[in-house]
């Protein structure tokens, strides 16, 4: 009798470490699940444009690169009036919108209204482009924090009424762009454009174009 309430005993003993065990399988279990739970459902990774020496990519940093890219992409695209600016600006302006900052939209609404009473917008047909041998580099994007930078685009302007050419100039644009991580339906960039840093647009000498210096303000400045 004693040997059977021994087993007895050995099991009782079994079942309960089996119970802890269970307990704690439980307890893992739990905190898993809200570590999933507490998990970002959708996560943003830059990758740099070339990737012939590697790169190490971490969530949500975008590179400089990634910013002259949007940048350039989307001011090309606010500048490109096909037909008539009179209506391809606010076009424009209205397609490109969820990449604009809303004080950058207003200032950009009030600058149409300004050009259209001066009558610059009839029939004028504008468009930019990089100039040759000024793409990106390291320096044209000066990185003002994790969340803002300002980009140094070289780009030749062309506009034309009625097919005559009234404006072929080469200009600087410091554009400023910030993180606008709001609607990544809209935006899946997570940026946005924020207008002109310092002074503003200018235009670039020859001497400029010939050997360009991104921190150059020695030329004329050139409204936009």
């Amino acid at each position: 009798m004693r040997r059977y309430r021994l087993e007895i005993d050995n099991v009782r003993s079994h079942l309960r470490s089996l119970w802890v065990v269970i307990g704690l399988q439980g307890f893992i279990i739990l905190a898993l699940w809200f570590g999933w739970s507490q998990a970002p459902k959708q996560l943003r990774v830059y990758v740099p444009p070339d990737l012939r020496s590697g790169a190490v990519l971490n969530a949500e940093e975008v590179p400089p690169a990634n910013v002259f890219a949007f940048a350039f992409y989307i001011f090309q695209q606010l500048n490109r009036w096909p037909e008539n600016g009179a209506t391809d600006y606010g076009s424009a302006i209205f397609r490109i919108s969820p990449y604009l900052t809303p004080r950058y939209r207003n200032d950009l609404i009030a600058d149409m209204e300004l050009k259209a009473r001066r009558g610059e917008l009839a029939y004028r047909v504008r468009g930019v482009h990089e100039v040759p041998g000024h793409g990106y580099e390291e320096r044209r994007v000066d990185v003002l924090s994790s969340d803002a930078w300002i980009v140094w685009l070289d780009l030749d302007l062309l506009e034309s009424v009625k097919g005559m050419t009234v404006k072929q100039t080469t200009i600087r644009y410091p554009v400023r762009v910030v993180r606008e991580a709001i609607d990544p339906e809209t935006n899946p960039w997570g940026l946005a454009l924020d207008g002109y840093a310092g002074d503003g647009p200018r235009r670039l000498s020859d001497a400029e174009l010939a050997k360009p210096d991104a921190n150059s303000t020695d030329a004329d400045k050139e409204p936009s």
